[in-house]
């Protein structure tokens, strides 16, 4: 990348106010760089303004373009070509704060641009710039329909500066993809290339491979992929046909159990364990002496699947059954999460649950975080609306600051004090009542609701009150460009789930914008929240529909105190003793309670940083190991010395191999039975790394520190299984020569992995003990229920005198 420029001569600190140096201070502490008056690029932006192209034909531009083309093209010229490619092809004038986004990029920051400042075309500056380099660059965006519209609607830009433009999209054949990643652009979803890069990773030549090394990356909403998602593994599953117990008869065992005589939750509703009582029933009914014995592992973890499924996810609200699938419901955007599934227990317990076939298991073949795909980029860069929140993560996982920029047009959006009140009966009264006051004045509405369940039954108690609204929620997303359209034409109401909060743009006036003045005159358009959010970023994105480039407009949300929120972390009988509240049914007017509600946010944020946080530091030891195994396999694709296993440890044999087959197909059968036996030996590795982060929580009970026992066994473990593999190999390919030519066609035409997935991998750094339940992996391992079993029993016991603690929830 090219040096940081010189920033122009600063104020001195004396005509700064102390305040003001001080928070500035702070917010550079904490990873955010803030772009007011744009000061870092004034000297870049004003050679820019100097430069005029607008008499340069075409090919002339091209030509330019061409020239610039080495490992780091001039800024300022590639910003100039690529402002007047954007007039000429696309009839957009870029502005300052797009083109200080673009710096910010090239310098591998994440730009904090408002709602509709045009992210798209501040992608292009960046994308250019580094597609001249000639290795690339990525543009994730946050689904196939974003990736498939960006390069389309952007590539007029790039071909006038001749860079090639792909798009990758899931269902591509493999050539289509090889493609794709060979131009100079390509848009993508960080899910898709992900995908893409663990499947080049179990092939066993470079044929079927579609990547090329990695270069450079932006990522689009950048908050959304790089801190919510960080935590979602991509997991690359072939099929399993192994057996296991009924799962359909323990959920049927398990429906009619009652929360606190059979089982129990945890305080924020996340975790669940059987009681007594409980393992008392299921053992008497399974016909089983102990459930905690080490025979009856997989019993045990069907059980609290079971009980994970009926207690604790419910249908409408974290996922649809839609098409005869279950169906995940993403809880930052409300949308359907394609290819995303529940770790296998919890999953075969909802598909029972619902009544559905169990589709076949999955064995792992390899996996990787979000967070650890995302720093295998030398440059990474990104965008989003709502960035500075999270400045202090950002710069701690992936050493990127936060730039924040000025709106190319002030604000004039309006954001209300939040209108609390005590039940969600009172909630539901007030807000039917603002929504129908407003709605009779014409102005349009935007409600956005946690859920799908909420999103309707909101929506139909509006339709009998006669106040007519269009649903946009995970059941319907297939219409949600049709509904956003509409959403700011003159008397529209919108009832949304958080679908609404990113990547959408509401026009006032609707679609063709001729009843804009209208809906101006009337103060734009109106976002109401029916509940504020674990994490405040997804509040300001929904507040962010209003007020889109210097529109009017306002926002408010209507809170209860006995809110999901506030439910799950236990704060409602907390708030009611703070101030002594009783239930009443008008508004509650007190500013200190919407402190408590920003309190608890920034409380729960916490909790969920240190939740990534953990993950983080469990899973870096796992993903060097990955990059030892990928390292071997391509030393072994390449042909390299020191990875002819077989020649080396049995030069006899391999010769005998040679006479018999041929140099050629001898080589050829050692090379795919070493890639084969690497992935099974990897695969099984992962395998034990999942049930071991299930068991390592109970060396804390002796004083010890779980993350670095786990880092301790995983080193020694992988260690055992490559040596073991090794000797495997060679014993193996020993056996060859006594076989038919015949059989030898399973190791010359291996078999994909038949289908991919993610899921969710909560890890809590507060945890008092052994989970039997969280969200990313389940279930105990043999050797940790048989041996543990007597000290597991009697910790339970202790958990439940002790009290609820937090855990982890599958979204």
């Amino acid at each position: 990348m090219s040096p940081v420029q010189p920033a122009p001569p600063a104020l001195p600190a004396s005509a700064t106010p102390f305040r003001t140096r001080l928070n500035r201070a702070v917010r550079r502490w904490r990873g955010e760089r803030t772009a007011y008056g744009l000061e870092p690029f004034a000297t870049t932006l004003r050679a820019l303004e100097r430069t005029d192209l607008r008499a340069l034909a075409d090919a002339e531009l091209l030509a330019r373009a061409r020239a610039l083309r080495g490992p780091t093209p001039d800024e300022t010229a590639v910003f100039a070509l690529v402002r007047e490619a954007a007039r000429r092809a696309l009839g957009l004038e870029a502005h300052a704060c797009q083109l200080a986004a673009g710096l910010a990029m090239v310098r591998g920051r994440v730009a904090e641009l408002p709602t509709g400042e045009g992210k798209t075309l501040a992608a292009v500056f960046t994308a250019v710039w580094h597609g001249l380099s000639g290795r690339g660059v990525h543009v994730l965006t946050f689904n196939d329909y974003l990736a498939r519209r960006d390069a389309a609607w952007m590539g007029p830009v790039y071909r006038l500066l001749g860079v090639t433009v792909g798009c990758v999209q899931e269902g591509q054949s493999a050539a289509e993809k090889r493609a794709a990643y060979a131009a100079d652009v390509t848009y993508g979803t960080a899910k898709e290339v992900g995908f893409d890069f663990l499947r080049d990773g179990i092939a066993l030549d470079a044929d079927p491979c579609v990547h090329r090394p990695f270069h450079a990356v932006i990522v689009d909403e950048a908050d959304s992929v790089l801190v919510d998602e960080a935590r979602v593994p991509l997991v690359l599953a072939g099929v399993d046909e192994g057996g296991g117990p009924d799962v359909r008869r323990v959920v049927e065992l398990t429906r009619g159990m009652q929360r606190g005589v059979d089982f129990e939750t945890d305080a924020e509703q996340r975790n669940v364990f059987l009681t007594d009582a409980g393992a008392r029933q299921l053992e008497s009914a399974l016909g089983c002496a102990s459930l905690y014995d080490g025979t009856n592992q997989g019993l045990l973890e069907a059980a609290h699947c079971a009980l994970h499924a009926h207690a604790l996810l419910h249908r409408d609200v974290d996922y649809l059954v839609r098409d005869g699938r279950i169906q995940v419901i993403d809880e930052f955007t409300g949308r359907i999460m394609e290819k995303r599934h529940w770790p296998d227990g919890i999953q075969a317990a909802l598909e029972a649950k619902e009544g559905m076939d169990r589709r076949t298991r999955g064995r792992v073949l390899g996996s990787i975080t979000l967070q650890h795909f995302l720093r295998l980029y030398p440059h990474l860069a990104g965008m989003t609306a709502t960035a500075q929140a999270a400045a202090e993560e950002l710069q701690a996982f992936y050493r990127v600051d936060v730039h924040v920029l000025p709106p190319h047009t002030p604000s004039h959006r309006t954001d209300q004090p939040d209108a609390v009140f005590t039940h969600q009966a009172a909630k539901r009264r007030a807000l039917l009542d603002e929504i129908g006051r407003v709605h009779a004045t014409g102005r349009p509405i935007l409600v956005g609701t946690l859920s799908v369940a909420e999103s309707e039954d909101l929506a139909a108690a509006l339709q009998a009150a006669g106040v007519r609204c269009a649903v946009l929620n995970a059941r319907n997303d297939q219409e949600e460009a049709a509904v956003i359209a509409e959403a700011g034409a003159l008397g529209a109401v919108t009832i949304s789930t958080n679908m609404a909060g990113r990547g959408t743009d509401i026009r006032l006036g609707g679609s063709d914008e001729r009843e804009r003045a209208a809906v101006v005159a009337l103060g734009g358009l109106y976002v109401l929240g029916t509940n504020r959010h674990e994490s405040v970023r997804v509040d300001r994105q929904l507040r962010g529909r209003a007020g889109r480039q210097g529109d009017p407009g306002s926002t408010r949300f209507f809170i209860a105190l006995d809110d999901d929120l506030f439910r799950r972390y236990g704060l409602t009988d907390a708030v009611f003793a703070r101030h002594g509240l009783q239930r009443r049914d008008g508004e509650v007017d007190h500013g200190g309670l919407r402190a408590d509600v920003e309190h608890a946010q920034r409380v729960i944020e916490g909790q969920c940083f240190d939740i990534r946080h953990d993950l983080f530091r469990y899973s870096n030891v796992v993903e060097q190991q990955r990059r030892l195994v990928r390292a071997r396999r391509e030393a072994v694709q390449r042909g390299d010395p020191e990875a002819r296993a077989w020649e080396a440890a049995e030069p006899q044999l391999y010769a005998r191999a040679v006479a018999r087959w041929g140099a050629a197909r001898a080589a050829r059968v050692e090379r795919n039975a070493h890639l084969l036996a690497l992935d099974r030996a990897w695969a099984e590795h992962l395998c034990w790394v999942t049930d071991t982060r299930e068991t390592v929580h109970l060396v804390s009970l002796s004083g010890q520190t779980p993350v670095v026992e786990f880092r301790r066994w995983c080193t020694e473990a992988f260690a055992r299984r490559m040596e073991q593999m090794d000797q495997d190999l060679t014993g193996a390919l020993a056996g060859v020569l006594a076989r038919e030519d015949a059989a030898l066609d399973e190791l010359e035409h291996a078999r994909g992995p038949s289908s991919t997935w993610t899921y969710l991998v909560n890890d809590d750094p507060f945890q008092s003990g052994f989970e039997l339940l969280k969200g990313g992996a389940l279930g105990f391992s043999a050797i940790a229920a048989g041996v543990y079993g007597p000290l597991l029993l009697a910790w339970l016991v202790v958990r439940r005198w002790w009290g609820g603690k937090r855990g982890g929830k599958p979204a």
